[in-house]
């Protein structure tokens, strides 16, 4: 354990002992990769991820967040860990909670686990659950803040932290297009202009999203199902919501999307503001926008794409629709801009991950902390 130290150096971020240790960072990542994959069945609770070690450094427990009324990330991860937790470290995504909500406080539990140090990425944001990192140190608990705070906010907490500001799901605009930017050919064709890798990815996509959004043309072309399926063809036992923009209620009752293999919204919104505040009052956190050029141009008109994925296959069509329609921009000036997050190969085809860059990344970072 270490001294304690004033609210005033706390809050200048002062340190009373080290950052985290190799073994912390490598169990942060762990943390960070357990939370991707409890995202799109926690909403509108946070995707968290956590790991204990022992007193010795060993990872003696794991834990994601269960879905709403299961336990968080930090419970799960204890009761794996058992009597190895005491004098140990839990590592976690975000600042452990300080409530009872539908599940008791995180920090009471790593209390009665006898850990000797939590080190957290994200501090919790909301005055509901905050002040598990104040109750931890006046338990005599180490705690250390802001261990790869970026790669957290940036990852499974990111819708979350965005609906906390802006009140709406987190948007994905997901596209396939060939080389020259056409999601289908002259005559109308699109299967298949990415190869099975990319369309298989597009399933983990899907399953790390609430919902997966369209348009009543998408459907009227096409008759997606818009499940998510494992690699041998099977659906999922969780789907995220199927959400179809039909304002003149053109799908018809044998549609796929009608169909008993997930649940599905048929919405007449005026406006994508206006659907995904519908969309959050379903306790939707984070949309996956399949839909065709019209309504992804939509959404980008309206500042309301947070990503983009691009799934560039190597074709040339030289005709057919382009993948985003007009956005009202006739001069390079006024071109919305990107940033290039990563580049992956999928196969033969390539994705590509966007961010626009209205996005300034949120508030100012500050260096790990800990007393």
């Amino acid at each position: 354990m270490t001294d304690p130290v004033t609210a005033e150096q706390a809050a200048a971020g002062t340190r009373s002992a080290g950052a985290a240790t190799p073994a912390e960072h490598r169990a942060m990542a762990r943390a960070r990769a357990l939370g991707w994959s409890a995202l799109g069945s926690t909403s509108p609770n946070p995707a968290v991820g956590a790991v204990v070690l022992d007193a010795a450094g060993a990872v003696v427990g794991e834990g994601a967040t269960r879905p709403p009324g299961g336990p968080h990330a930090e419970v799960v991860a204890l009761q794996q860990a058992g009597a190895r937790a005491r004098g140990g470290t839990a590592v976690v995504t975000l600042e452990p909670c300080n409530h009872t909500g539908r599940t008791g406080p995180c920090t009471e539990a790593l209390l009665a686990a006898g850990v000797a140090r939590v080190v957290v990425a994200v501090p919790e944001p909301t005055g509901l659950a905050g002040g598990g990192a104040e109750r931890l140190r006046a338990a005599g608990v180490d705690v250390v803040v802001g261990v790869e705070r970026a790669d957290a906010e940036d990852g499974a907490l990111a819708p979350w932290l965005l609906g906390l500001h802006e009140q709406r799901p987190q948007v994905v605009w997901k596209v396939a297009a060939t080389l020259d930017g056409r999601v289908a050919a002259a005559d109308g064709t699109s299967r298949w202009i990415t190869g099975p890798v990319a369309r298989a990815a597009v399933h983990r996509l899907r399953a790390t999203c609430d919902a997966v959004l369209v348009g009543s043309g998408t459907v009227l072309a096409d008759d997606p199902q818009l499940t998510v399926r494992d690699d041998a063809g099977a659906d999922l036992p969780h789907q995220p919501l199927r959400v179809v923009l039909d304002r003149r209620g053109r799908v018809p009752a044998g549609a796929r999307v009608r169909d008993a293999a997930a649940p599905t919204h048929l919405s007449a919104a005026a406006d994508p503001a206006a659907l995904l505040a519908e969309l959050w009052d379903r306790d939707v956190r984070r949309v996956l926008l399949e839909g065709g050029p019209t309504l992804a141009a939509a959404f980008l008109a309206a500042g309301l794409v947070d990503e983009v994925v691009l799934h560039l296959a190597p074709q040339l069509l030289g005709a057919g629709p382009a993948l985003v329609g007009g956005l009202g921009i006739t001069t390079m000036a006024d071109a919305l801009q990107l940033q290039t997050l990563d580049v992956t190969p999928l196969g033969r085809d390539v994705q590509v991950r966007y961010r626009p860059t209205r996005h300034t990344g949120g508030a100012p970072r500050p260096e790990e902390t800990t007393n």
